[in-house]
Protein backbone atom coordinates (compact mmCIF):
# COMPACT_ATOMS: atom_id res chain seq x y z
CA UNK A 1 0.00 0.00 0.00
CA UNK A 2 1.33 3.44 -0.89
CA UNK A 3 2.33 5.71 1.97
CA UNK A 4 2.19 9.48 2.28
CA UNK A 5 5.18 11.80 2.30
CA UNK A 6 4.55 12.61 5.98
CA UNK A 7 4.45 8.94 6.93
CA UNK A 8 7.64 8.14 5.03
CA UNK A 9 9.55 11.06 6.49
CA UNK A 10 8.21 10.28 9.96
CA UNK A 11 9.45 6.71 9.71
CA UNK A 12 12.88 7.89 8.56
CA UNK A 13 12.98 10.45 11.35
CA UNK A 14 12.13 7.87 14.03
CA UNK A 15 14.80 5.51 12.73
CA UNK A 16 17.39 8.30 12.71
CA UNK A 17 16.40 9.34 16.24
CA UNK A 18 16.97 5.78 17.44
CA UNK A 19 20.44 5.77 15.90
CA UNK A 20 21.21 9.19 17.41
CA UNK A 21 20.27 8.01 20.91
CA UNK A 22 22.52 4.95 20.53
CA UNK A 23 25.49 7.05 19.35
CA UNK A 24 26.97 8.52 22.53
CA UNK A 25 29.36 10.86 20.71
CA UNK A 26 26.61 12.28 18.51
CA UNK A 27 24.30 12.61 21.51
CA UNK A 28 26.99 14.44 23.48
CA UNK A 29 27.60 16.79 20.56
CA UNK A 30 23.91 17.50 20.20
CA UNK A 31 22.96 17.93 23.87
CA UNK A 32 25.96 18.97 25.94
CA UNK A 33 28.45 20.53 23.53
CA UNK A 34 26.25 23.62 22.91
CA UNK A 35 26.22 24.33 26.67
CA UNK A 36 30.01 24.08 26.82
CA UNK A 37 30.40 26.30 23.78
CA UNK A 38 28.20 29.02 25.31
CA UNK A 39 30.60 28.97 28.27
CA UNK A 40 33.56 29.31 25.92
CA UNK A 41 31.87 32.19 24.11
CA UNK A 42 31.18 33.93 27.41
CA UNK A 43 34.83 33.63 28.48
CA UNK A 44 36.16 34.90 25.15
CA UNK A 45 33.82 37.91 25.13
CA UNK A 46 35.04 39.07 28.54
CA UNK A 47 38.17 40.30 26.73
CA UNK A 48 36.28 42.12 23.96
CA UNK A 49 35.11 45.73 24.13
CA UNK A 50 31.40 45.41 23.36
CA UNK A 51 30.46 49.06 23.78
CA UNK A 52 30.31 49.57 20.00
CA UNK A 53 28.11 46.50 19.63
CA UNK A 54 25.58 47.79 22.18
CA UNK A 55 25.29 44.49 24.05
CA UNK A 56 26.63 42.85 27.17
CA UNK A 57 28.93 39.84 27.18
CA UNK A 58 26.07 37.61 28.36
CA UNK A 59 23.78 38.84 25.57
CA UNK A 60 26.48 38.36 22.95
CA UNK A 61 27.35 34.89 24.26
CA UNK A 62 23.77 33.64 24.37
CA UNK A 63 22.78 34.99 20.96
CA UNK A 64 26.01 33.64 19.47
CA UNK A 65 25.35 30.40 21.32
CA UNK A 66 22.09 29.93 19.43
CA UNK A 67 23.91 29.88 16.08
CA UNK A 68 26.80 27.83 17.47
CA UNK A 69 24.24 25.30 18.67
CA UNK A 70 22.77 25.11 15.15
CA UNK A 71 26.22 24.33 13.76
CA UNK A 72 26.83 21.58 16.31
CA UNK A 73 23.37 20.00 16.34
CA UNK A 74 22.47 20.29 12.66
CA UNK A 75 25.62 20.61 10.58
CA UNK A 76 28.18 18.46 12.39
CA UNK A 77 25.75 15.68 13.26
CA UNK A 78 24.14 15.55 9.83
CA UNK A 79 27.40 15.36 7.88
CA UNK A 80 28.37 12.31 9.93
CA UNK A 81 24.87 10.83 9.58
CA UNK A 82 24.70 11.26 5.81
CA UNK A 83 28.18 9.78 5.33
CA UNK A 84 27.51 6.87 7.67
CA UNK A 85 24.20 5.98 6.01
CA UNK A 86 25.81 6.23 2.57
CA UNK A 87 28.77 4.03 3.44
CA UNK A 88 26.46 1.46 5.07
CA UNK A 89 24.37 1.35 1.85
CA UNK A 90 21.30 2.61 3.73
CA UNK A 91 20.76 5.53 1.35
CA UNK A 92 21.08 3.26 -1.68
CA UNK A 93 18.46 0.87 -0.31
CA UNK A 94 16.09 3.70 0.61
CA UNK A 95 16.19 4.98 -2.97
CA UNK A 96 14.70 1.70 -4.18
CA UNK A 97 11.52 2.37 -2.18
CA UNK A 98 8.79 4.99 -2.43
CA UNK A 99 10.70 7.81 -0.76
CA UNK A 100 12.10 10.52 -3.01
CA UNK A 101 15.65 11.82 -2.66
CA UNK A 102 14.38 14.95 -0.89
CA UNK A 103 12.31 12.88 1.55
CA UNK A 104 15.31 10.70 2.38
CA UNK A 105 17.56 13.65 3.13
CA UNK A 106 14.95 15.61 5.08
CA UNK A 107 13.72 12.54 6.95
CA UNK A 108 17.27 11.84 8.08
CA UNK A 109 17.52 15.46 9.23
CA UNK A 110 14.22 15.51 11.18
CA UNK A 111 15.65 14.67 14.65
CA UNK A 112 18.34 17.33 14.27
CA UNK A 113 15.74 19.88 13.17
CA UNK A 114 13.46 19.20 16.15
CA UNK A 115 16.38 19.16 18.58
CA UNK A 116 17.73 22.45 17.20
CA UNK A 117 14.38 24.19 17.61
CA UNK A 118 14.03 22.85 21.17
CA UNK A 119 17.59 23.86 22.10
CA UNK A 120 17.07 27.35 20.66
CA UNK A 121 13.95 27.81 22.76
CA UNK A 122 15.79 26.50 25.84
CA UNK A 123 18.66 28.97 25.38
CA UNK A 124 16.26 31.89 25.03
CA UNK A 125 14.16 30.84 28.04
CA UNK A 126 17.27 30.26 30.18
CA UNK A 127 18.71 33.63 29.15
CA UNK A 128 15.52 35.50 30.03
CA UNK A 129 14.61 33.59 33.20
CA UNK A 130 18.02 32.92 34.75
CA UNK A 131 20.57 35.34 33.29
CA UNK A 132 18.66 38.60 33.12
CA UNK A 133 18.64 38.96 29.33
CA UNK A 134 15.62 40.79 27.97
CA UNK A 135 12.82 38.99 26.15
CA UNK A 136 13.13 38.84 22.35
CA UNK A 137 12.50 42.28 20.85
CA UNK A 138 11.34 40.95 17.48
CA UNK A 139 10.39 37.27 17.84
CA UNK A 140 9.59 36.92 14.13
CA UNK A 141 13.19 37.76 13.21
CA UNK A 142 14.55 35.38 15.83
CA UNK A 143 12.35 32.50 14.69
CA UNK A 144 13.00 33.27 11.03
CA UNK A 145 16.76 33.39 11.59
CA UNK A 146 16.76 30.05 13.42
CA UNK A 147 14.62 28.32 10.79
CA UNK A 148 16.65 29.77 7.93
CA UNK A 149 19.83 28.65 9.65
CA UNK A 150 18.49 25.12 10.05
CA UNK A 151 17.52 24.86 6.37
CA UNK A 152 20.86 26.25 5.24
CA UNK A 153 22.87 23.94 7.47
CA UNK A 154 20.95 20.88 6.28
CA UNK A 155 21.86 21.80 2.71
CA UNK A 156 25.47 22.57 3.70
CA UNK A 157 25.67 19.22 5.49
CA UNK A 158 24.58 17.44 2.32
CA UNK A 159 27.13 19.37 0.26
CA UNK A 160 29.90 18.61 2.74
CA UNK A 161 28.93 14.94 2.88
CA UNK A 162 29.43 14.80 -0.89
CA UNK A 163 33.18 15.40 -0.43
CA UNK A 164 33.57 13.38 2.77
CA UNK A 165 34.84 9.85 2.32
CA UNK A 166 34.40 8.41 5.82
CA UNK A 167 32.72 9.26 9.10
CA UNK A 168 36.15 9.82 10.63
CA UNK A 169 37.15 12.31 7.94
CA UNK A 170 33.96 14.31 8.62
CA UNK A 171 35.80 15.84 11.57
CA UNK A 172 38.19 17.38 9.02
CA UNK A 173 35.76 18.36 6.26
CA UNK A 174 33.41 20.12 8.68
CA UNK A 175 36.20 22.11 10.33
CA UNK A 176 36.47 24.93 7.72
CA UNK A 177 32.84 26.03 8.04
CA UNK A 178 32.97 25.65 11.81
CA UNK A 179 36.08 27.81 12.19
CA UNK A 180 35.08 30.40 9.59
CA UNK A 181 31.65 30.79 11.15
CA UNK A 182 32.96 30.90 14.72
CA UNK A 183 35.58 33.54 13.99
CA UNK A 184 34.08 35.50 11.09
CA UNK A 185 30.29 35.39 11.43
CA UNK A 186 30.11 37.22 14.75
CA UNK A 187 29.68 34.28 17.12
CA UNK A 188 32.84 34.86 19.16
CA UNK A 189 33.33 38.53 18.28
CA UNK A 190 30.34 40.61 17.08
CA UNK A 191 30.94 42.13 13.65
CA UNK A 192 30.19 45.59 15.06
CA UNK A 193 33.53 45.66 16.90
CA UNK A 194 35.58 44.68 13.84
CA UNK A 195 37.10 47.22 11.40
CA UNK A 196 34.55 48.25 8.78
CA UNK A 197 36.42 46.65 5.87
CA UNK A 198 36.80 43.33 7.68
CA UNK A 199 33.19 43.40 8.84
CA UNK A 200 31.97 44.04 5.27
CA UNK A 201 33.78 40.91 4.05
CA UNK A 202 32.60 38.83 7.00
CA UNK A 203 28.99 39.80 6.33
CA UNK A 204 29.15 37.65 3.18
CA UNK A 205 29.99 34.43 5.06
CA UNK A 206 27.30 31.72 5.16
CA UNK A 207 26.11 32.17 8.74
CA UNK A 208 26.65 35.91 9.11
CA UNK A 209 23.15 36.69 7.86
CA UNK A 210 21.62 34.16 10.24
CA UNK A 211 23.62 35.64 13.13
CA UNK A 212 22.42 39.14 12.25
CA UNK A 213 18.77 38.04 12.20
CA UNK A 214 19.06 36.11 15.47
CA UNK A 215 20.71 39.00 17.31
CA UNK A 216 18.31 41.58 15.87
CA UNK A 217 15.36 39.40 16.80
CA UNK A 218 16.49 38.80 20.37
CA UNK A 219 18.37 41.96 21.33
CA UNK A 220 16.94 44.51 18.91
CA UNK A 221 18.97 46.81 16.71
CA UNK A 222 20.68 45.12 13.78
CA UNK A 223 20.41 48.17 11.53
CA UNK A 224 17.49 49.21 9.40
CA UNK A 225 15.17 47.20 7.19
CA UNK A 226 17.68 47.31 4.32
CA UNK A 227 20.46 45.78 6.40
CA UNK A 228 18.19 43.04 7.73
CA UNK A 229 16.92 42.31 4.22
CA UNK A 230 20.52 42.07 3.05
CA UNK A 231 21.30 39.60 5.84
CA UNK A 232 18.31 37.47 4.88
CA UNK A 233 19.25 37.55 1.19
CA UNK A 234 22.83 36.50 1.99
CA UNK A 235 21.55 33.53 3.96
CA UNK A 236 19.08 32.62 1.20
CA UNK A 237 21.79 32.86 -1.44
CA UNK A 238 24.03 30.42 0.46
CA UNK A 239 21.04 28.10 0.93
CA UNK A 240 20.31 28.09 -2.81
CA UNK A 241 23.98 27.47 -3.63
CA UNK A 242 24.11 24.60 -1.14
CA UNK A 243 20.91 23.01 -2.47
CA UNK A 244 22.33 23.18 -6.00
CA UNK A 245 25.56 21.54 -4.79
CA UNK A 246 23.58 18.72 -3.18
CA UNK A 247 21.52 18.15 -6.33
CA UNK A 248 24.64 18.18 -8.48
CA UNK A 249 27.23 16.30 -6.42
CA UNK A 250 25.63 14.38 -3.55
CA UNK A 251 26.63 10.71 -3.71
CA UNK A 252 24.22 7.92 -2.81
CA UNK A 253 26.70 5.06 -2.99
CA UNK A 254 29.88 4.43 -0.98
CA UNK A 255 33.01 6.32 -2.04
CA UNK A 256 35.48 3.51 -2.70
Amino acid sequence: MATTTTARMGALGRAELTLLVRNRYALFTALLMPVLMVGVLRSSLDRVDLDRAGMSAVEAALSGGVVMMLILVVYLNLVSAYVARREELVLKRLRTGEASDREILLGTALPAMVLAVAQSALIVVAGVALLGVGAPQRPELLVGGVLLGIVMLIALAGATAAVTRTVESAQITTMPLFLVSAMGSGLFVPLEVLPDTVASVCELLPLSGVMTLVRAGWLGGGGGAGELAGAALTALAWTVISVFAVQRWFRWEPRR
